[in-house]
């Protein structure tokens, strides 16, 4: 190390902590983790064998925070616009507890144009015509329902299946019960998009560990070339004197590990460092999207300002899960503040019209894109919210909280396109096939090779598992 940089010991540690981005990945104490899995467990890029043969490599999550009204997007409903205006059936509203203080609305019909498409006549409004494109390689489904009628209850069971923050998100699981397809980079990235896109998703709860290693968390990456803070080399040092640094924490590392075996917290740490060191390369590299076509950009719309920042969160997407990422997260946050993202109490024509535009483009462009590779066969593509929307009017113009029947999808990863489920006439409650938030995980756990019941973490003097003790996996839309 030349004399010019000749730091102070606890200036060197600092810096090579700061390198090693440890607060990116939350390497901190293990907390619960029993000793029968430790050895495994500290290290998050170590590679693990499937419960059985996996359909899938890979999942992007798309999470539609703030929960769009699929009675204006998927779910044509004849009946509603037949009622709309009127109030809401005895039949239809017994035992209904409203969400929030708007009350019950009469009914209010979708505005938008229908139309079927695809050899499976899949319904879906003019809002969406990229996504109408791609429908035959869509599993609706269309009795989704869930508990909790607030935005945070909602949104933690639907991310980690918990009513109550401290459960790992369902990424940690993946990534627990996989490692990582490419040590260079980590297995569960977070890509937040829009305006208070974060907190609107319910923030880093919805991307915890929870009580599996903090190794397990999910990755943030900014916008930008330079996706995670603290990762890029301090100005002024060279990598040959950075790479000097690391070595000689390894072997100071070494040393204590040596008199501490039991420290699995410091093995992690260890680990981190190499990684963190290997990413500064590899994860800018994975988000630079300078070597994709024009034609490729302009499909996804980035150059659009509608579609600008979502399209390059989806072409990120898929170039993340191109080098190995298991788990992407896209959180689609409101493109500017004139809408709150997709929770549209009022408002609702203006809200959805600025919400669509800004994710349809993109997200057709993703299905064609990874179909065109050959990914989608082996990408799990999800498009998910916390809950659905009521078919009774709110403030006139909007709609309120439902959980208790909407629509989710489901492309590519071994997925059988078509419509599985259904609500009842007007849209409010589900009726048929209907899917519960635990089983949408434990079927995306099995096509990606693991069993929800047997993925166990001791933690406590309990067997904890990725959905609790709840869900089946969906058999009738496996192809």
């Amino acid at each position: 190390m030349s004399h010019s940089h000749d730091h102070s010991r606890r200036h060197f540690l600092g810096t090579a902590a700061g390198a090693a981005a440890a607060g990116a990945f939350g390497f901190g104490s293990f907390g619960g983790l029993s000793s029968a899995f430790a050895s495994e467990l500290f290290d998050p890029t170590t590679p693990r064998q499937p419960h059985h043969p996996a359909k899938a490599k890979a999942v992007i999550w798309l999470h539609m925070a703030g929960a769009p009204s699929t009675l204006d997007l998927f779910d044509y409903k004849p009946e509603l616009i037949k009622l709309a205006g009127t109030p809401l059936p005895e039949s239809f509203g017994k035992d209904l507890k409203t969400a929030t203080d708007g009350g019950v609305g009469n009914l209010y019909a979708s505005k938008r144009t229908w139309k079927q498409h695809g050899e499976q006549g899949a319904w879906v409004s003019d809002l969406l015509p990229n996504i109408a494109k791609q429908v035959d390689s869509i599993a609706f489904l269309k009795g989704s329902k869930t508990e909790g009628s607030t935005h945070v209850i909602a949104s933690l069971k639907l991310h980690t299946a918990g009513l109550v923050p401290g459960r790992p998100a369902l990424g940690s699981w993946v990534q627990y019960g996989l490692g990582s397809a490419n040590p260079d980079l980590p297995a569960f990235v977070v890509l937040p998009t829009g305006v208070g896109a974060a907190g609107g998703g319910r923030g880093a709860v919805i991307w915890s560990s929870g009580f599996l290693p903090a190794a397990l968390q999910g990755t943030p990456f900014r916008k930008g070339d330079s996706p995670i803070l603290h990762l890029a080399r301090p100005e002024g040092i060279t990598e040959k004197e950075q790479r000097a640094q690391l070595d000689l924490l390894r072997a100071l590392n070494s040393d204590h590990a040596e008199r501490y075996p039991g420290d699995t917290e410091l093995l992690a740490r260890a680990k981190s460092y190499d990684l963190a060191y290997r990413m500064q390369v590899s994860a800018p590299e994975a988000v630079d999207l300078a070597k994709e076509t024009t034609a490729t950009k302009t499909a996804y719309g980035i150059g659009t300002k509608e579609t600008d920042e979502y399209g390059t969160a989806l072409l990120r997407a898929r170039r993340l899960v191109e080098r190995g990422v298991r788990f992407v997260h896209v959180i689609s946050g409101a493109p500017d503040n004139s809408v709150d993202s997709w929770d549209a109490h009022n408002g609702l024509e203006k809200n959805h019209a600025v919400m669509c535009k800004q994710v349809d483009q993109p997200v057709g462009a993703l299905l064609a894109d990874l179909k065109e590779r050959g990914l989608l066969d082996t990408t799990l593509v999800v498009w998910a919210s916390e809950f659905g929307r009521t078919p009774y009017g709110q403030s006139g113009n909007g709609r309120d909280h439902n959980p208790w029947g909407y629509t989710q999808w489901i492309a590519g990863g071994g997925i059988k396109p078509g419509t599985y489920g259904s609500t009842d006439e007007i849209g409010l409650r589900a009726e048929s096939g209907i899917v519960d938030t635990y089983d949408l995980q434990a079927t995306l756990l099995h096509q990606l090779g693991l069993n929800h019941k047997k993925l166990v973490f001791a933690h406590q003097g309990r067997a904890e598992k990725a959905t609790t003790v709840f869900g089946d996996v969906i058999k009738e839309i496996l192809a």
